[in-house]
Formats: structure tokens, sequence, C-alpha cells
């Protein structure tokens, strides 16, 4: 009997290893909205924006984890206005904010009874910026996702990892378990608080990346909850390698798929909705000194490169200590948010195209409907690699003038009216 038993639980457990994650009906939808957006806000703000200097700099300046948490007792976000800011992302053509309610620091910016280390009870300012933004957001139509830190450079139970070593945290009062039960507390609240959350966006796993026995984050425990709480909510972590089981969008760092200049976008595509995070400059968090802001032309281009490979662009803003966006910032969510009026249609609700990206460009489509974005090249003819018989006709897609094609046996031959010129210049061609 008592072997009978064992076998029992070995087989069960077994069965729970080997388990794969089932999205429901309401999950798979939510995945196919989240593609249709493909333009996002990612807003990184705390009370490390008080310092000017990046939202890693607890962890770059060695700030002792005792006398760090004192920012919290001067933050006074006078100039937070939540309808402001949503406008303001609506306008830019953003279909979606992902909001930082808690980064690397522990600090986090919304109301909790988790900790006292909250904007609402840990500030003179006092008011729940999140509840304010969720407002906001169901007013504008925008979709609001949630960033969440796995790591916490501040909390004693917090497993020490290959960051925030030199904080002065003691080493002796480590536990996961306290953590994860803080954690999942935190994320309850998260999802039961503020209505209709679309996703939940993870960051930290890395933070354990290197250790000798593998570091078990309980992922699929704490996924499961997630998608009990909430069974539409998308899951992604910003793990840098392939999804994990019972992850729901796959991102990218600094880099659209495929790509790996920055070094952390190394991973195999998968065949989830993906996603690939950008900084306007060099930071993610307000940063006084970085004024090395990317171009509205090369932010455009981006957003055009990422919905050609089937991804979406999720452009980080980093709000001043004051609440208010930077300028550089707002200049060109104004620029994106003009060409997305009149090229819109070409990027929303699209998918990559059957023509692979190229160096002059990407393709995105919509049914039969493809749109060739072409970037760079300066040639009044393009080819497209694509089957002639299924080509129709084409035209431009600005002014509807018509475009000349020339069928081969590999491919047409586009013949524009006039070089390309300017941030980008979309043909559409009509497919049989």
């Amino acid at each position: 009997m008592k072997k009978t038993i064992l076998l029992i639980l070995s087989l069960t457990a077994c069965l729970g290893a080997f388990a794969q994650y089932q999205p429901t009906r309401e999950n798979l939808e939510a995945r196919k909205n989240f593609q249709d957006m493909k333009f996002g806000i990612f807003i990184h703000w705390g009370i490390y924006s008080m310092l000017g200097d990046g939202e890693w700099v607890m962890n770059n300046k060695s700030l002792n984890y005792e006398e760090y948490p004192h920012l919290a007792d001067g933050f006074y976000p006078s100039k937070f206005n939540a309808d402001e800011w949503a406008k303001t992302f609506k306008e830019a053509g953003a279909r979606y904010i992902t909001f930082t309610t808690r980064h690397h620091d522990g600090f986090s910016m919304f109301k909790t009874g988790q900790s006292d280390y909250n904007i609402v009870d840990g500030t003179p300012y006092g008011k729940d910026v999140l509840r304010a933004l969720a407002d906001a957001c169901d007013r504008e139509e925008l979709s609001l996702h949630l960033y969440y830190s796995h790591l916490d450079w501040g909390r004693p139970d917090y497993p020490l990892g290959r960051t925030g070593r030199k904080l002065g945290r003691p080493t002796d009062r480590q536990n996961y378990d306290s953590y994860f039960q803080f954690m999942n507390r935190q994320l309850t609240e998260l999802l039961t608080h503020y209505g209709k959350v679309d996703c939940i966006w993870f960051d930290g796993w890395w933070d354990h990346d290197s250790d000798k026995t593998p570091f078990d984050w309980r992922l699929d425990e704490q996924y499961a909850m997630i998608h009990r709480l909430q069974p539409a909510c998308l899951i992604g972590n910003n793990h840098h390698r392939t999804p994990h089981q019972g992850e729901d969008i796959q991102m990218f760092e600094q880099d659209l798929p495929g790509q790996n200049t920055y070094g952390l976008s190394g991973q195999d595509i998968g065949q989830l909705p993906l996603e690939t995070c950008l900084t306007m400059n060099g930071s993610w968090g307000y940063d006084i000194t970085d004024k090395k802001y990317k171009t509205a032309d090369f932010l455009i281009q981006q957003l055009v490169g990422a919905a050609g490979r089937n991804a979406n662009l999720l452009l980080n803003v980093g709000p001043r200590p004051d609440g208010q966006l930077p300028v550089e910032a707002v200049e060109r969510l104004k620029a994106i948010g003009n060409w997305m009026k009149q090229n819109g249609e070409t990027i929303y609700g699209t998918r990559g195209g059957i023509v692979p990206p190229h160096d002059w460009g990407v393709t995105t489509q919509k049914g039969n409907t493809l749109y060739v974005h072409i970037l760079k090249s300066t040639d009044k003819e393009l080819f497209l690699p694509v089957p002639p018989q299924k080509v129709a006709k084409a035209r431009m897609f600005a002014g509807k003038q018509s475009v000349g094609v020339l069928k081969s046996k590999n491919g047409v031959l586009l013949q524009l009216p006039a070089a390309p010129k300017g941030v980008d210049t979309i043909v559409e061609v009509s497919l049989k």
C-alpha cells in the first residue's frame, strides 16, 4: 500500500510538472487585441526621479537601503495630471500604457496594504497616482498594463541576486516564501482594486540568472493566480529568454525582434504576440543630464519596423519628479501622433506582411492589402519577391497615385512615380 501511494504521488507530481498552460478564450481574444493596438507608452516613474539619474540610481550609486527610502519623505508631484498624460498619449496614437507600479527600488506607486512604503502612505503627496491614471485611461479608452518588479533592493527578505549587493542589506534575513507572498498580495491588490488590467509586465528574473543552483521564482504558481483573478490578463516577463509556460506575450528590450544591437534581445522569436520596449533617450527613468533624445523620424521608423516584424512598440517616457512629462518627449510624441493620424491605417490592426523585412524597409498587411513601407531606399523602382499572380494593382498610399507593376517569374517590380523621400514612403498593394 505504501509503495502504491508513493507511486500515485510520484505520477501526480510528474503530471503537474508537464501540465501545459491552456489560455482561456478571453485570453486568446486579448492577445489578438494586443496585436491590433501596435503602439503603447511605457512610464518609468518613482521616487528615483527626484535624483534625476535614472531608475537604477539606488544600485548604481550604492545608496544605503535604509537611507534611500527617505526620498519618499519629499516626493510631491504637484504638477501630475493624469488626464493630461492620457490625452497626450492618446494624441500620440498610443492605444495602451504600461505603468511602473513598483520598480527595483521597491517603492510602490499605488496604495498598498502590504507596506507603508508607497505613494499614499509614505509621501506628503498622499494620493494614489495609479488610481488617477487608471480612471484617466478609462476615459480616453487606453488599455492599462502594469509593470511589476520581481526583484527588490530594499526588502531584507528578498534573496540577494547579482544586483543590489552594495546597499548594506543584511544577508541573514532572506526568505523567499515571505517575499513571494508579499508580491502575490500586491499583485492581488493591483488586479482587484483598479478595474480591468490588460497585462502584467514582469521584470527582474535575470537578477538570479547566474545562480549556481537555478533559482525557483515559482512563476507557474504566480502566473496561475493572475490568470485566475483576471483570465483575460496577459502576462509578459522581460527575462531576455524564450517565453516560459504561462506567458502570453514575448518582449524584446531596446531592439526589434530579430535584432540584438543592445545585447539583450538574442532570444529566439516564438509564436506569442511580440513587443519591443524602447527608450527615447538613454534612460528609462528621468535623467536630468540625458538630452540625447532619438529623433522623431527614427522613432517613427522604429514603430513601423516593429509592425513589419509583427510586433508592438512600447515607447518609454520618464516623467520629471514634479509629474510633468519632459518637453523633449512631448515634442516627439506630437510628431508621432501627427504621422499616425495620416498613416495609422497602415499600422493599426495589421500583421507583418508576406514580404519579410529588407534593408529598404518592411511590409504590413491587413487582409488582401499589403502596405510596403520604404524607409531607406532612394530608387524609383522596388522589387518585391512575391508570387506575381497574387498582385492585382498598386498605388501610393498618400495621394493614391497609381504605381506601375512589372511582373516577372520571381516577383514584381514596383515603378514609383518619384523617388522615395521622407521618413516613410508607403505603397499600397492589392493582393488577389
